[in-house]
């Protein structure tokens, strides 16, 4: 296989000898930069410095100094520096420094941060309790990892190992310790491990609800390493932030206050990002942000799918931006992402590139990587086994595998989810597609970070989705290159939130009025209501949990509405995945298709109280797609304002669902080929949205007639749903919305756009705050389509429970022009 390498080199084996030039509407080049060394520090242990000089790092970046520097002094520090700039080696370091060389010494009740591990100066938290180390004794700190995922834990242990092996130490014991660890291996790491590598569910379900039965461990914890902090947004954000308030309580009871490292993607004000997470002054964060690590040339291109007349004859996964409509168009339309990624991806494999696809779904991987199998065995026989797909979902020996071989060599292409978007170390890559906008910035640059790893050149293609942001964003390069990138964006006091975190809290060791502070404004509030419901019981000395079952059950840190269902095969009893309790009933239901690398099952029976779906194997030509119906209560009306006729409003509201049926359509036509009634029950979510209403008047204005207000709402909806991402830190996928010409609690039309999220995450109000901003880019996107009667780039949703019917293009456009005309009239809030 002739291998081509370079960035500018793969841009033109993507477009095949100019045939494809068209659909580039971009091309940016990110010009190279040297790296920028620094000594090794004085404190560093010699043997972990000799593994690393094994290893091939002879001295590490500036930047690596810095945050290690910084650690070791006893500062809480934040990394946060680009893909593959070596943020482990900065706080490894100062970590396993600490445990080989640095033994606990007392600390005393005004513990200050004197480089010992206190707290530093300006930070709030909890104070440790003193306690004395007997003369002539010796005790090694230890840490903890967390991370988002089980997989970057077993990476980072692979690499720890590594790294000792290289280093000829023998002393230091590491573990991964999570939900799949038996009895017998968890009570080795609770006696034995100096570092411990973990994830926020294990900390909230066990450590810490456990943690008598990890005191060696708190009591000499020296340092916390949250890795990929950037990853802890929104409400699944706000859960860790909480766990984190409850994991520094425990250590202060238990004597120790440790010093906490974060690596993060590069973010805007990380420090104020890190201080929310950890319930600290942001003045006792460091943040580390000069990137010194080399990079290669990145050539970046801009890529527009082109238009086809007709329904494109290639899977658009269900679950992902590409769903298909109910009515076949009948009008050209773009060919979707997933089907134009996998051509660039059989394009670059044969080229000999090595290559990530990432996709916005599980069933969007598969299809890409279904696909490019079959676009290559019908090129070069053999060459399909070199592609594979990678998701959330598979079995850990599965994962473990597929990053073995592309790392190796043996698989030249992943086609994946952003389960590879975080720091499982996979070098030497060529190249990266992105099959549709990621969502923010952030998460575009940690994916685009995968192409020429360690200083060499590399290629990173956007493909958009047939999506008004997408749209937008192909034909607008200032707003990717130009822009910088968003904070961290979520709420530790969300109540949702944050009232069962008290209430485990309460269980592990009684909440004291010095805690109150310490998880935030409203706390006081909120522990009032849980004593008032039975929750929790007010003694002179503190809040006490009144029930014998755990507290840490309460909440699902993942907001995914529970247990995972297992997907298991029937007969052999075979567990072949699972698939997130809230996405169960539209994904795995009676009849459904289930993919699973490239093979076909469909679903027999789906047990939502057991949390099993059993299936079958059976080859299909078709695949399945819900129905859903979606009804919205306003729960009050925490902020309105009035602009004209039109009134906006911010508050609480219940959104209950109900998966009602499914269709199916043959592949790869799509065309209808029957489908049946499901009897599934409704799913309640209890957040926040904004609302903005047309009474009557503001209808006649914009020259609606009866028979034009629901196309013309719904219409809005969707694209006004697109066009929020721009404006807030938020994915489309993390928003819903409803639109009602007739309104029981507004009495009047009214369009809803809600926070996917129980409790609400944040981007609702930012609507609400930037609502005129908001409304004028959603009708500059609707009107600047090229399109005659509406299509997935402008007001089609790909998660339309309606069937995207009905739709009114130029009456959305003519409603917008008369709420607009309206802002700043009136305006009371």
């Amino acid at each position: 296989m002739d291998e081509v390498t370079g960035g500018d080199a793969l841009l033109s084996v993507l477009l095949a000898g100019g045939r494809r030039a068209d659909r580039v509407t971009h091309v940016e080049r990110l010009p190279a930069r040297p790296g920028r060394r620094a000594p090794w520090p004085t404190w560093a242990d010699p043997e972990l410095v000799a593994g690393y000089r094994t290893l091939g790092v002879d001295r590490p970046w500036a930047h690596q100094v810095e945050a290690a520097e910084a650690a070791w002094s006893g500062r809480h520090t934040v990394l946060a520096t680009s893909t593959g700039s070596g943020k482990s080696l900065a706080f490894w370091l100062p970590a396993l420094t600490a445990v080989r060389h640095a033994p606990r010494r007392p600390v005393p009740d005004d513990a200050s941060g004197d480089g010992a591990g206190g707290a530093p100066a300006g930070a709030a938290g909890p104070r440790p309790r003193p306690r004395t180390v007997l003369p002539g004794t010796t005790r090694r700190g230890t840490v903890l990892y967390l991370c988002p995922t089980k997989a970057l834990a077993a990476d980072q242990l692979a690499g720890l190992e590594r790294l000792l092996a290289a280093a000829g130490t023998r002393d230091l014991r590491v573990a991964t310790c999570d939900g799949d660890t038996d009895v017998t291996e968890r009570r080795w790491v609770q006696d034995h491990a100096d570092v411990v590598l973990t994830n926020p569910d294990f900390l909230h379900f066990a450590l810490l609800p456990g943690h008598r039965r990890w005191t060696r461990l708190l009591r000499d914890l020296r340092y916390v390493v949250v890795d990929e902090s950037h990853a802890f947004r929104g409400v699944f954000g706000a859960h860790v932030a909480a766990v984190l308030r409850r994991l520094r309580r425990l250590a202060a009871h238990h004597g120790a206050q440790p010093t906490v490292v974060l690596a993060s993607a590069t973010t805007s004000d990380p420090a104020q990002s890190a201080a929310r997470l950890l319930g600290v002054d942001p003045s006792g964060v460091v943040a580390v942000t000069d990137d010194a690590s080399p990079r290669g040339t990145k050539t970046f291109a801009l890529w527009q799918p082109p238009v086809m007349a007709g329904l494109d004859p290639t899977l658009a996964p269900a679950d992902s931006p590409d769903a298909p409509r109910d009515d076949a168009p009948t009008q050209p339309t773009h060919r979707t992402a997933t089907a134009e990624v996998a051509d660039l991806l059989a394009d670059l494999t044969v080229a000999g590139a090595r290559t990530l696809a990432f996709t916005r779904s599980r069933r969007g991987a598969e299809s890409v990587a279904a696909s490019t199998q079959r676009h290559l065995e019908s090129v070069r026989p053999g060459l399909g086994a070199a592609v594979a797909a990678y998701r959330g979902g598979y079995l850990p020996e599965e994962r473990r595998e597929l990053e073995r071989a592309i790392r190796d060599g043996t698989l030249r292409a992943l086609a994946t989810t952003n389960a590879l978007e975080l720091g499982v170390d996979i070098s030497g890559l060529d190249a990266v597609l992105i099959a549709g906008w990621p969502g923010t910035r952030v998460s575009l640059w940690q994916q685009a970070g995968r192409a020429g790893r360690a200083g060499a050149d590399g290629l990173v293609a956007l493909v958009a989705r047939e999506d008004p942001l997408d749209t937008y964003l192909v034909n607008h390069p200032e707003a990717i290159f130009a822009t910088p990138v968003e904070a961290t964006v979520f709420d530790p006091t969300n109540p949702y939130v944050l009232a069962p975190h008290l209430c485990a809290a309460a269980a592990e060791l009684p909440l004291r009025s010095d805690d109150v502070a310490l998880f935030g404004p409203g706390t006081a509030e909120l522990l009032d209501v849980l004593v008032a419901r039975g929750a929790l019981r007010r003694r002179s000395s503190g809040w006490y949990w009144t029930h014998a079952d755990p507290a840490s059950r309460l909440t699902d840190l993942r907001g995914s509405g529970g247990e995972p269902v297992r997907v298991v095969e029937e007969g052999t009893g075979r567990l072949l995945g699972t698939v997130d309790a809230g996405s169960a009933d539209a994904s795995v239901h009676p009849g459904a298709v289930y993919v699973h690398q490239g093979a076909t099952y469909v679903v027999d029976e789906l047990d939502l109280e057991a949390s099993v779906a059993v299936v079958h194997p059976k080859r299909v030509d078709y695949g399945t797609w819900s129905r859903f119906l979606t009804s919205i209560e306003i729960r009050g009306v925490r902020q309105e304002r009035q602009a004209g006729p039109v009134r906006w409003g911010f508050g609480p509201v219940d959104v209950t669902t109900q998966v009602i049926s499914y269709q199916k359509r043959r592949l790869p036509d799509l065309v209808p080929v029957g489908g049946d009634v499901l009897d599934l029950p409704a799913r309640t979510l209890s957040t926040t949205a904004v609302w903005w209403t047309a009474p009557a008047s503001l209808l006649a204005e914009a020259q609606l007639d009866d028979g034009d207000v629901p196309g013309s709402l719904h219409a809005a909806e969707h694209a006004s749903i697109g066009l929020l991402p721009l404006l807030a830190t938020c994915d489309r996928w993390d928003l819903g919305g409803v639109s009602t010409a007739l309104h029981v609690d507004t009495e009047v039309a009214t369009v809803f756009v809600y926070d996917a999220y129980p409790g609400g995450a944040g981007f609702a109000e930012r609507g609400y705050h930037l609502g005129a901003a908001w409304l004028r880019a959603t009708r500059d996107a609707i009107a600047g389509c090229a399109c005659g009667a509406g299509c997935p780039a402008c007001v089609q949703s790909p998660k339309c429970g309606n069937g995207n019917n009905p739709l009114d293009k130029a009456g959305a456009i003519r409603l917008l022009d008369a709420v607009l005309a309206h802002e700043g009239e009136d305006a009371v809030g």
